[in-house]
C-alpha cells in the first residue's frame, strides 16, 4: 500500500519556487519587424498545411507537426519526403533513396516562447531552435525544413534554389496573391522573407500557457493535487532542476547526456559542435511541457516513455554509459548531481502530468489555395 504523500507548506513552497519558476505569459512577444495580425496568422496556417512549399508538393509543415499529435509526431525519427502516412504509420514510398530525417520532431506548442527564463523579456529575434540550436527564432526555422533534402526539398532543386522555386509557385496562385497583399500591403508581397514571417506568426498562436502548473504558480492553490506537489519536490530534490527550470522547464543551454544512438540512422549523431568544430554530442534541453503529447523521447526518440527517461537517467547517474561512442567523462558535471531512483518516479511522472495543456487549435483546413491535399500524403 503507497503511503499517503505528506502536504506541504504551500506558501513557503511557491514563494521559493518562484525564483526558479513561472507560469509561462498570457501574451506572446513578437519581433519588431514580424509584428503579428490576424492576416498573417491566417496566411500562415495555410502554408504551415499546404505541401506546395516542398519539392513534389507531397509533404506540409503539419506532416511532421501535426495538432491530433502535439503539433509534433508520433515517430522517433521523422520520415520527410517521398513518403505516405501521419505518425507511426508513415512509410516511405517504394522505391525510395531519402534518408530518415537525423532527430525526432520537436512540438512547435509554446515555441514562441523558446529562450524565456524567470522574469526576464525573451528576444523573440535571438530565440533558439532546433536540436542543436542551428537557427535563431521563428522566421528563420520555418524555412529550414523547406531546403533541408530529407526533409521537404527532396530531389529537382538545390538548396539554394528551392526558396525561390517556392515563391514563384505562390506569386502563380491568385488566392495567395491576395492573402499575402492583405496580410503585407507592398507592391511585391511574396518573398522569401514573408514566407518565413507569415509561418512564423501563425505557429506564436500555439500556446498552451494554462496548465494546472500554471494555474498552481499564479496562486491557485487547488489546480494540482497533493500527490503532484509531492512530485514536484522531488523533482526538485533528485536535480531535474538543474536543467529543466524556467516557465517553459528548459535553460536552453547544450549538455551531454550520452543517449543511445537511433539504429535506424547509418552514422553516429555528434551533435552541436564545440568552439572548436570538434563534435560534442551536446543537445539542447527540451521543454518538459505538453510531454503527453509528444512521445518519442530525446533527441532521436530513443525512449517511446516518460518512465524510460528517468530510468536513463538513473542509469547515468550511476556511471552507467549507454552510448559507447561517447567517454564519460565528457558527460555534464550535472549528470552526477543527479539523485534519482525507482521510488522517485511516480512521483515526478505525476508532476509531469500538470505541465500538459490540452487547449490549443486543432482545427485543420478544409483546403488550401495550391488545391493539394490538406498536410500532403497523409492519408
Amino acid at each position: 500500500m503507497q503511503p499517503k504523500p505528506k502536504e506541504v507548506n504551500i506558501d513557503r513552497t511557491l514563494a521559493e519556487d518562484k525564483s526558479i519558476f513561472t507560469a509561462l505569459p498570457t501574451k506572446v512577444i513578437a519581433p519588431k519587424d514580424n509584428p503579428s495580425s490576424i492576416e498573417k496568422e491566417a496566411l500562415g496556417k495555410l502554408l504551415f498545411y499546404d505541401p506546395i512549399l516542398s519539392g513534389n508538393k507531397d509533404i506540409s509543415c503539419a506532416t511532421c507537426h501535426h495538432p491530433d499529435m502535439g503539433y509534433a509526431e508520433f515517430l522517433d525519427i521523422s520520415i520527410g519526403t517521398n513518403a505516405k502516412g501521419l505518425g507511426s504509420k508513415r512509410k516511405f514510398n517504394t522505391p525510395n533513396d531519402i534518408p530518415f530525417v537525423k532527430r525526432n520532431a520537436q512540438t512547435i506548442l509554446n515555441t514562441a516562447f523558446n529562450g524565456i527564463q524567470n522574469y526576464q523579456k525573451y528576444i523573440a529575434e535571438n530565440a533558439p531552435m532546433f536540436w542543436d540550436e542551428r537557427a535563431k527564432s521563428l522566421e528563420k526555422q520555418a524555412l529550414e525544413p523547406i531546403k533541408a533534402f530529407e526533409e521537404m526539398r527532396g530531389h529537382g532543386f538545390t538548396e539554394n534554389e528551392i526558396l525561390l522555386v517556392v515563391v514563384d509557385r505562390l506569386k502563380n496562385i491568385p488566392e495567395y496573391q491576395t492573402l499575402f497583399k492583405n496580410a503585407f500591403n507592398e507592391t511585391e508581397p511574396i518573398t522569401v522573407e514573408n514566407l518565413a514571417k507569415t509561418i512564423a506568426a501563425f505557429e506564436r498562436t500555439l500556446i498552451t500557457n494554462n496548465s494546472p502548473f500554471d494555474q498552481y504558480m499564479r496562486g491557485n492553490r487547488k489546480a494540482i493535487s497533493i500527490r503532484e506537489k509531492d512530485g514536484f519536490e522531488q523533482f526538485k530534490k533528485v536535480g531535474c532542476v538543474n536543467c529543466h527550470s524556467g516557465p517553459m522547464f528548459s535553460d536552453y543551454k547544450i549538455h551531454v547526456l550520452g543517449v543511445p544512438e537511433n539504429s535506424k540512422l547509418p552514422f553516429v549523431d555528434f551533435g552541436i559542435a564545440d568552439i572548436n568544430k570538434k563534435d560534442s554530442f551536446a543537445f539542447r534541453t527540451p521543454s518538459l511541457r505538453n510531454l503527453r503529447f509528444t512521445a518519442p523521447y530525446m533527441h532521436n526518440g530513443s525512449f517511446m516513455t516518460l518512465r524510460r527517461v528517468l530510468e536513463f537517467y538513473e542509469d547515468i547517474s550511476n556511471s552507467k554509459v549507454r552510448n559507447p561512442n561517447i567517454d564519460p567523462t565528457k558527460f555534464d558535471s550535472f549528470v552526477h548531481d543527479l539523485k534519482l531512483s525507482v521510488k522517485e518516479m511516480a512521483g515526478i511522472l505525476a508532476f509531469l502530468n500538470t505541465l500538459n495543456d490540452s487547449n490549443f487549435d486543432k482545427t485543420i483546413p478544409e483546403n488550401v489555395p495550391s488545391g493539394l491535399p490538406v498536410g500532403g500524403s497523409i492519408n
